[in-house]
């Protein structure tokens, strides 16, 4: 007889010192009998756990998919100038933004199979994530990947408003195929995706996204966008 069983995800290692600390202050509450304050703790540390879960995703494989970095809601779809440190010029792009809130999966995956062939890294302000100028005030990392078609990609992390810490283990050069994991931010932000002319999202406005599995667009544009309605 088959069963079902629930395995709670892995831990990002990037987690576990934060994880620690919480852990520590909250034994710290009872043991001086604050126990009011120390279930507090509880609640907090447990929220610690499950924001720096790290569970597996199934990408779909078919040439010429682009596929969610980030878990979360599709904030905006509209036309926008990359990062002018990624050197892309001034033209117009398709963006997909997919806000995170604190309560999401911050793993950060690779939206195309492809290579990095160029990252950069721009100190700025805290605001809300969720706010259109964010994506040019806020912290952030941007990266520009070449797909195997050729055809190129921008990516950025973008900082939020309580966000301290964007982290990537992507290297310029380095080969990733597209879900695999790149990177997170700590505590609330968002997922800009520039589109290359031409291709056309698959998405709309006010969808959750899934890191790793939900196809935000196609190079062969074989999925044509749709307008959401709420049901």
């Amino acid at each position: 007889m088959e069963t079902n069983s629930f395995n709670f995800p892995s831990i990002h290692k990037e987690g576990h010192k934060f994880i620690l600390i919480f852990a520590a202050v909250t034994a710290l509450f009872f043991i001086v009998n604050w126990e009011p304050i120390g279930w507090i703790s509880v609640v907090l540390t447990a929220w610690c756990v499950y924001f720096f879960r790290d569970p597996d995703r199934t990408t779909p494989i078919k040439e010429g998919l682009v596929i969610s970095p980030a878990d979360g809601v599709v904030q905006f779809i509209n036309e926008s100038v990359p990062p002018a440190e990624l050197n892309m010029g001034d033209d117009l792009h398709t963006r997909i933004v997919v806000f995170m809130n604190v309560f999401d999966v911050h793993v950060n995956r690779i939206p195309v199979t492809g290579k990095i062939i160029r990252q950069a890294y721009v100190a700025g302000k805290f605001l809300d994530a969720s706010v259109e100028k964010a994506s040019v005030l806020n912290e952030r990392n941007a990266f520009l990947i070449e797909a195997e078609s050729g055809k190129e990609y921008a990516f950025v992390q973008v900082a939020g408003l309580v966000a301290r810490r964007i982290v990537s283990w992507a290297d310029d050069g380095q080969e990733f195929k597209a879900g695999e994991r790149f990177g997170l931010i700590r505590f609330g932000s968002r997922l800009d995706i520039y589109l290359p002319k031409g291709i056309k999202p698959s998405v709309c406005v006010g969808q959750r996204a899934v890191a790793g599995e939900t196809i935000l667009a196609d190079e062969k544009n074989r999925s044509k966008p749709a307008e959401g309605e709420i049901r």
